[in-house]
């Protein structure tokens, strides 16, 4: 059996990640003078203590599938390097536009960015309160007794964690006051497109009652779209 990953060990694993995201932020920019910087790290940091406060008590199960995929698929692997090649440099972009100013994003604009952000965060918190198989890794869990999740979230699209985080990514740009960073965030989304279809078509053939369900939820990942 696999050590299972502490609430300690998850929380520092947290702050860790929130002081390399700040390191890619605030070197290239040049300064720790940034407001919507140190608004995002704030975000960052409390949405992702309380999901571990809360799943460590409610679903710890899945803070252990997540915190230890197991990418079975080969193409699952191809897309995740394709949309690292895309999300990676989100992250470092709005620190050298900060620097240089290679763009204007007014300040209205940054606002409506922190509120979808949130509201992708809240997405995203929802989907994993209703779904006990959520996986970084697209996978059947069968031993867990894995079965389609139809209710909340799941209600409007057939993968509401994409939406989520797509909200979240595209819209970090924009409250950042970064437009160039949309560039690579593009690409990011199209690798994830790509999963969403792939990963579709793979539960439409392994996940019994999967079928029946996207005859009901139509759209995959955008509502009353696609």
């Amino acid at each position: 059996m696999a050590k299972k990953i502490s609430k300690p060990t998850l929380l520092v694993a947290v702050y860790i990640v929130t002081v390399f995201l700040g390191v890619g932020l605030f070197i290239p920019a040049g300064t720790f003078l940034w407001l919507e910087a140190w608004i995002y790290l704030i975000i960052f940091t409390i949405f992702f203590t309380v999901v571990v406060l809360y799943f460590s008590k409610h679903d710890p199960e899945l803070l252990q599938q997540r915190s230890k995929p197991k990418f079975r698929e080969k193409w699952d692997k191809a897309v995740m390097i394709l949309m690292g090649f895309g999300f990676l440099p989100t992250f470092i972009i709005p620190g050298f536009e900060r620097k240089y100013s290679w763009s204007f994003v007014p300040f209205w604009v940054e606002i409506i960015g922190f509120i979808i952000l949130s509201l992708g965060l809240i997405i995203i918190f929802l989907v994993m309160k209703e779904n006990t198989y959520l996986s970084k890794a697209v996978e059947i869990q069968e031993e867990r007794g894995h079965t389609v999740i139809t209710t909340g979230p799941y209600r409007v699209v057939r993968h509401p964690m994409y939406l989520g985080f797509t909200l979240f990514i595209v819209f970090y740009c924009l409250a950042l006051g970064s437009l160039y960073s949309l560039i690579p965030t593009a690409l990011g989304v199209i690798g994830l497109i790509i999963r969403t279809m792939l990963e579709d078509r793979m539960l439409h053939e392994e996940l019994d009652g999967y079928k029946e369900y996207a005859q009901k939820t139509k759209k995959k990942l955008i509502p009353l779209i696609w």
